[in-house]
């Protein structure tokens, strides 16, 4: 048999984490031959750049692709996905890949989409068929109709991507990858380095053996015109509990001046609280971070999928996860500082929520590899009905 050339295209942050174990197991699989593209702001250190991360767990990047425009604007995340479409259309065409794996839901990955899809090259599609809210919603949904394979991480997703009229026997629940890792944290729970030690920061020397809060806060790509008010009501929020707190920088969405300026005029302006920044971590211990926080605050998906499979209480706020599948571990609140604090402290006067494995139970990475190995492939499709 012939190896099967997979190409994978990481294009930020979480989409390493996300698809970071089925790396490892097409790397493993003897019929697989993986070649993995980096593109966007994955490459940039301001953002966290994931390629060192890369690099040493041992994965080769067959390409970079520099296409993120700055700015930070709903224009510029326009023009990016026409960059990358344009970029990563050259890609594809000297590699000729069998298949093309884009992940989530992220404008960049709907360039990767367009510039398989134009070229008659299958497309896989991770984390299809989730409900989310804003423009992330519209990408996700538009990204399955171009997809030819579609890896889900639960049972709703898989209805919700038949109901769109995808043929059943293309639709595959494997889980979600980024729950592996925490699978692996369950065996190792201990927090057995000093996060500000080991990755620097910003901010206050924190002391965080009596517990501590992790923040991470992205702007919402419909309401980007708001996302420093919005920051400001959890800072406030967060002031006013006076808890060590770990805080993560916003990935660069619409919004994210208005998220980073309102971050960067707190800093300035309290140079007394116990809060400590940071860009990025490696994400096992990311994970291990936040199994051992007392609460996760902000509207990450991490609360939602890796943070109900480790147990981890979590305070969302405001629309950015919206209508997304959850477990027991979640209080939903808007932008209001005093909502926020009020629900934070409900959940550090609660028992630990009870772990939920809906978004998988740790082997989701071996069955994306094996199935985009053994999956019959093709790019001409129809409605199913």
């Amino acid at each position: 048999m012939t190896k099967r050339k997979i190409a994978v295209v990481v294009t930020a942050r979480p989409s390493y984490s996300r698809i970071k174990t089925a790396l490892r197991a097409l790397r493993e699989h003897p019929d697989a031959e993986l070649h993995l593209i980096v593109a966007a702001s994955a490459l940039l250190d301001r953002y966290g750049s994931v390629v060192d991360r890369i690099e040493s767990d041992g994965f080769e990047i067959a390409n970079r692709v520099h296409m993120q425009l700055e700015g930070e604007t709903p224009v510029t995340m326009a023009k990016t996905t026409a960059i990358g479409i344009m970029e990563l259309a050259t890609i594809f065409d000297n590699l000729r890949p069998d298949v093309v794996v884009t992940i989530a839901d992220r404008h960049e990955t709907l360039a990767t989409a367009v510039a398989a899809s134009y070229q008659n090259i299958p497309l896989a599609h991770v984390q299809g068929g989730e409900v989310t809210g804003s423009i992330d919603e519209k990408v996700r949904h538009a990204i399955t109709k171009l997809a030819d394979l579609h890896l889900v991480s639960s049972r709703p997703a898989a209805d919700r991507v038949v109901r769109m009229g995808e043929r059943p026997a293309t639709v595959h629940v494997t889980g979600c990858p980024s729950v592996d890792l925490a699978a692996d944290i369950l065996e190792s729970p201990d927090l057995d380095f000093d996060p500000i030690r080991k990755y620097g920061g910003v901010g206050a020397r924190l002391d965080l053996d009596a517990g501590y809060l992790v923040v991470m806060q992205h702007p919402v790509t419909t309401e980007f015109d708001h996302a420093r008010q919005h920051v400001e009501e959890t800072l406030k929020a967060v002031t006013a509990l006076g808890r060590p707190t770990l805080w993560f920088w916003p990935n660069p969405d619409a919004g994210s001046d208005g998220t980073s300026r309102g971050l960067r005029s707190y800093r300035e302006r309290h140079t007394d609280v116990p809060i400590h920044f940071f860009k990025n971590m490696e994400p096992h211990d990311f994970l291990r971070l936040l199994h051992n926080s007392s609460c996760l605050v902000g509207n990450s998906s991490v609360g939602i999928r890796e943070c109900s499979f480790l147990g981890v209480p979590t305070v969302n706020i405001g629309s950015r996860q919206a209508g997304r599948d959850r477990g027991p571990n979640v209080v939903d609140v808007p932008y209001e500082a005093d909502a926020i604090e009020a629900a934070i402290r409900k959940q550090l006067a609660s028992d630990r929520p009870a772990r939920d494995a809906l978004y998988g139970s740790g082997d989701a990475g071996v069955k994306i590899a094996e199935t985009l190995v053994s999956a019959q492939l093709t790019s001409d499709k129809r409605l199913a009905y």
